[in-house]
């Protein structure tokens, strides 16, 4: 495992595959450090052994092959999604009192570093509304997705975050519905043709989000806009916080955040 502190975040690359309750505890922990000042924001990327994981909106009917590879509950907003080797996913534990409190422009910023990560490789990725994940035209019509995004906020801490399909079994999405669509596919960089390494891409990675983010705490700085039509899917709800920090369900963030996509 690599660890740097750089500017204000630590940096963190594990070069193991890490279990999934173990990277849940971990995150829970480190919200809660930040929250009281005791710890700095964390960028985790890491890889997971083969999983599925089950968000907050999760319909069973979307878990086609429930005896797999073990099932876990993802304590985000969201349905189910794959995880696995050769998946690069990133943990993003970030204070947006110290980076803005909009959640929508967060989730927005995430996607750019994933568009503009991949773009860097000659991928043209675009986010698609209504439709969860970033995703590729693949000629004729299709369009696969080649990255996830899936997030919680807890007292302005945000914690979970995106994962990149670099060179992952893609037969292992078919135990599920990924995210609750099944009118289109998932892809990976092998893929399209571009056999990247886990290297290659970290190092892409903590560039853009520099770009995006900022290694030292500022605010976020992206407009965001209208994402193109795509058909329709059924998107998560994720209460948002208040300025108490408690959480607020007058207003389900489908109709507050319509990019808020998990």
């Amino acid at each position: 495992m690599a660890e740097t502190l750089v500017g204000g975040i630590e940096w963190r690359i594990s070069d193991t595959l890490i279990e999934y309750p173990a990277a849940l505890d971990e995150m829970e922990e480190r919200v809660r450090a930040i929250r009281k000042g005791k710890a700095s924001e964390l960028v985790w990327l890491l890889e997971h052994p083969p999983l599925y994981t089950a968000g907050t909106s999760a319909d069973v009917a979307d878990l086609v092959d429930p005896d797999r590879f073990p099932v876990y509950d993802a304590g985000r907003g969201g349905q189910y999604t794959y995880h696995g080797p050769g998946q690069r996913v990133v943990y993003f534990l970030l204070d947006l009192q110290k980076r803005g409190k909009d959640v929508r422009q967060f989730i927005y910023s995430l996607e750019e570093v994933i568009i503009q990560s991949l773009a860097k490789f000659g991928v043209t990725a675009e986010r698609r509304k209504g439709r969860v994940g970033v995703w590729v035209e693949r000629g004729a019509g299709r369009e696969d997705k080649v990255a996830a995004i899936g997030v919680r906020v807890r007292q302005w801490v945000t914690y979970h975050g995106i994962a990149i399909n670099v060179e992952p079994d893609l037969s292992h999405f078919e135990g599920i519905v990924p995210c609750g669509i099944s009118e289109h596919g998932v892809t990976s960089m092998t893929g399209l043709g571009l056999p990247i390494t886990m290297n290659d891409l970290d190092v892409v990675i903590k560039d853009v989000f520099d770009e995006i983010f900022g290694l030292e705490p500022r605010r976020m700085a992206l407009e965001v806009q209208e994402a193109p039509e795509g058909p329709t899917a059924k998107l998560p709800y994720e209460a948002m916080p208040t300025e108490e920090g408690t959480q607020d369900t007058t207003s389900p963030i489908e109709n507050t955040h319509p990019v808020f996509q998990i």
